[in-house]
């Protein structure tokens, strides 16, 4: 038998661990860094496998995952789980409360709904007995789903045994099993890794990771779950109202939503439904919609359901991300640095809330891995402002006249010849500036607002006057002459005179917009911030070699390389002479020791979404200030940039008193330390 001190210490751990996981899974509150929990893992790994009679099925250590199944056996739900009626647009709201109201009368503003994100997941549906998991099941036909109790064990996020001790004796829990994007993008690397073919989204990561008959597999899959309801319920009582009976699901150990809120009348459903929209790329999961149910438990029983839905529910959808077309054909666009990127011409559908007819396929390798052809039915997604991407081809609609994308032996708009560099999936073309899409994409970039912030400058006009022969390089653009403008279609002498006064107006700028402006391959707006305040002065920066530039931040072999090559290049440094000559000019910087840097010795978390400027722009500008940007918020924080969908870490911030800036003061922080955005 056990000694009483060793039964002591692995209750003893198992109790932390538990606790542990409770808040770093279910509250977004993680108390103990992972070292601390991986010791205490380890340490009950080791009790256990020196006394194996104290293993139990529900200790924190038995979610590795059990020997291969031959096959999933077949589970019967006692209570159904039933689908939801779908509504697309703010009327089918006020449909679906109409239709509430006429079956129970009374004001509609009195009507109580709780709100909460439609995860893109799969529908499961967790049974515990006693408080301990008996059995986890797909939803199935809802009547009847799959037993993947191995594998819902491998989740940390699933407790093996309830909180507390006021839950029911038979308590189903119904929810979602999800993959977070982050997960996502992880396993999709370490797929990449492997050279096997990636998934396509997290709902068909998370799909494909339950349904492993290997659970261990499983148990690499980065999953969560959050519930949303529950089914048969026996030996106990439950609140009142849905969003009470999640509440209590939260305090037994299981995971809800942080997004559940209770709203009067369908006008508050509405600006729920507006508010998290917006919100929706910024959250760390895929949503699809918005569920409402009706509150009170007692209305939802007068209610009653339809053949296969409740009729106290509904889910008010998003535009779809995802759509199904036909790929027409494949041009190749060029861009400033002479990167042929193929784009998918495609039959217009509706995704995303927009009418897409292009989508990018990246490069060679991309076109290789999907094995899409010319005539292929395609899926294409678009999220929020992002390209909209072919994802996947639809195989069994192949056309027998379906034919492979070729790419060009020469450059599609000059005809140089076309290279692809050691370790690239890039084709080139070599024409430089003989090329005119890499002329018109040049100007294009040194005008833009980040850059010159040449106000007037927009593509079209660009490419009339590239196409019209006024113009070559951006050195030309000082040159311009307001009787040449004025002979150009839809130009007016407004409009002319407008143009040579942003011109001349630009010629007053910043080193590090200079830098970025020149388009200097990988030398993005924050690279040319270092490179300005390490150097000072264009004459010290043109001057270094590989080995100098290399101790810049944000600057790897890679960058330093095309630094060189463009200072040892006599047209690219006779352009920058032009320019010079033309007038442009800018304030050289001071150099300052790293710390007398503003933010030197500080240490930032930026999470959230910005709007302005990505996250990585934001973590490069506040490093060029000296302050050292981290992953965390720890009590040694000195300040949190929050923006949209900022979760955890703001609330971590709240609580140890830590500063916080939401983006319009981070930006003017910047401002005010000399950085545009």
């Amino acid at each position: 038998m056990p000694s009483v001190d060793i039964v002591q210490e692995v209750d003893t751990l198992r109790e932390q661990l538990d606790a542990w996981n409770y808040q770093y899974y279910v509250l977004d509150q993680p108390t103990v860094p992972d070292a601390e929990y991986d010791r205490c893992m380890y340490r009950l790994l080791q009790l256990e496998a020196s006394r194996p009679e104290l293993v139990r099925p529900d200790s924190p250590t038995q979610r590795v995952g059990a020997a291969p199944l031959a096959q999933f056996s077949q589970i019967s739900h006692e209570v159904p789980m039933l689908s939801l009626d779908n509504a697309f647009d703010a009327q089918a709201m006020r449909d679906f409360n109409r239709r509430l109201l006429d079956r129970l009368g009374g004001n509609p503003d009195q009507l109580e709904f709780a709100c909460e994100p439609k995860l893109d997941g799969i529908a499961v549906s967790l049974l515990y007995r006693d408080g301990l998991l008996q059995r986890g099941a797909t939803r199935g036909d809802g009547t009847t789903g799959e037993d993947i109790t191995l594998n819902v064990r491998t989740i940390p996020s699933i407790p093996l045994h309830l909180r507390g001790d006021n839950f029911p004796g038979l308590l189903e829990v119904r929810g979602e099993i999800y993959m977070p994007s982050a997960g996502f993008e992880q396993l999709n690397a370490r797929v990449r890794e492997r050279g096997d073919k990636t998934f396509v989204n997290p709902r068909n990561a998370a799909a494909g990771s339950l349904r492993q008959l290997d659970a261990r597999v499983t148990a690499q899959r980065p999953l969560e779950m959050c519930c949303y309801g529950v089914g048969l319920v026996e030996g106990g009582v439950l609140p009142d109202r849905h969003a009470l009976v999640l509440e209590s699901l939260q305090a037994w150990g299981l995971r809800i939503n942080a997004e559940l809120a209770v709203v009067h009348g369908i006008d508050a459903c509405d600006d729920y439904y507006e508010a998290l929209a917006a919100r929706r790329e910024s959250l760390p999961y895929a949503i699809d919609g918005i569920v409402f149910k009706v509150n009170d438990l007692a209305l939802q029983q007068r209610l009653g359901f339809v053949s296969r839905a409740p009729r106290w529910a509904i889910a008010r959808k998003f535009p779809a991300q995802e759509e199904m077309t036909r790929l027409l054909d494949v041009e190749f666009q060029v861009g400033r640095t002479g990167a042929i990127t193929p784009v998918a011409r495609l039959e217009p559908v509706f995704v995303g809330g927009v009418t897409v007819s292009n989508a990018t396929l990246h490069n060679s390798d991309e076109i290789e891995r999907l094995g899409v052809q010319i005539g292929d039915t395609v899926i294409v997604r678009r999220a929020g402002d992002v390209i909209p991407q072919v994802v996947s081809v639809v195989m069994g609609r192949r056309p027998a006249d379906a034919r492979p994308v070729s790419f060009p032996d020469s450059c599609p708009v000059c005809g140089s010849a076309v290279e692809r560099e050691a370790g690239e999936a890039t084709l080139r073309c070599m024409g430089g500036l003989v090329c005119a899409a890499q002329q018109k994409a040049a100007i294009k970039h040194f005008a833009s607002r980040r850059a010159m912030d040449i106000e007037g400058l927009g593509d079209k006009l660009v490419d009339q006057l590239v196409d019209e022969g006024l113009l070559e390089n951006v050195a030309g653009l000082y040159t311009l002459e307001r009787e040449r403008l004025l002979g150009l279609e839809r130009m007016g002498e407004k409009s002319a005179d407008n143009l040579l006064l942003a011109l001349e107006q630009s010629k007053q700028t910043t080193l590090p917009r200079f830098i970025f402006a020149l388009g200097i391959r990988e030398v993005g707006e924050v690279t040319a911030l270092s490179l300005a305040r390490h150097f000072g002065s264009w004459e010290a920066l043109s001057m270094v070699r590989e080995e100098q530039l290399l101790e810049v931040d944000d600057v790897g072999p890679v960058v330093a390389d095309h630094l060189v090559q463009f200072f040892d290049s006599p047209s690219s440094m006779g352009m920058v002479g032009t320019l010079r000559e033309a007038g442009v000019n800018w304030p050289d910087l001071e150099l300052a020791p790293v710390e007398d840097l503003p933010l030197a010795g500080q240490t930032w978390v930026v999470t959230g979404k910005l709007e302005a400027l990505g996250r990585n722009d934001a973590k490069g500008h506040l490093q060029a200030l000296g302050a050292k940007v981290a992953g965390s918020v720890s009590a040694r924080t000195s300040c949190v940039v929050a923006g949209f969908g900022a979760g955890s870490k703001l609330t971590r911030a709240g609580e140890l008193g830590v500063k916080v800036l939401d983006e319009r003061a981070f930006l003017a922080l910047l401002a005010d330390n000399g950085v545009m955005i």
